[in-house]
């Protein structure tokens, strides 16, 4: 069983310490699942144009292949202007929807404003409907308060939902498995 986290920016770190903390926890608790990071800083992804994977000269094809080979998803974004990032946005795009079916998702945001979690529900899970995915029923918006200088969650609340998401995501897993 492969967990991928997903850290849907190209820019910052924030949004990748929550998912990698996500990551840390299912491991924790469930050694025996696969875990895996796909932070999208480390990879160049073209913009979706609509043409086959084999014709993009760059990580396009082999990040679309790493999500292919999980069996289900802590999937990460930075709020940027009251939305997802175009960075992940473009990997949706890029995803065919086959790959994500039924398939189990957990989302987490970070932001600046506490009015951004409402991102989570109303273009995320919106999102996971279409591929008809499972959507954990749990979520967790980190907020640039809840991390100290050095982009270590500090706020014991965050991290509780932290733990919960962790758990809830494999156990959705597991029984759908079953």
């Amino acid at each position: 069983m492969k967990l991928l986290g997903i850290s849907g920016t190209v820019v910052g770190a924030k949004t990748c310490v929550v998912v990698q903390k996500i990551l840390e926890e299912v491991k924790k608790t469930h050694p025996e699942v696969d875990v895996e990071l796909l932070d999208l800083r480390n990879y160049s992804v073209s913009l979706c144009d609509g043409r086959d994977l084999s014709s993009y000269s760059d990580d396009t094809k082999k990040v679309v292949d790493i999500v292919s080979s999980a069996d289900f998803y802590i999937i990460g974004t930075p709020i940027f202007q009251g939305s997802l990032s175009g960075a992940l946005k473009n990997l949706f795009d890029l995803v065919h929807p086959q790959i994500l079916r039924n398939k189990v998702m957990g989302f987490i945001a970070t932001g600046g404003t506490y009015q951004h979690y409402l991102v989570i529900e109303n273009q995320l899970k919106p999102i996971a409907s279409y591929f008809r995915a499972f959507v954990a029923p749990g979520s967790v918006y980190v907020h640039t308060d809840h991390f100290n200088n050095q982009n270590e969650i500090v706020d014991e609340e965050v991290l509780s939902r932290i733990s919960d998401l962790a758990k809830e995501v494999v156990f959705m897993q597991k029984a759908l498995k079953a």
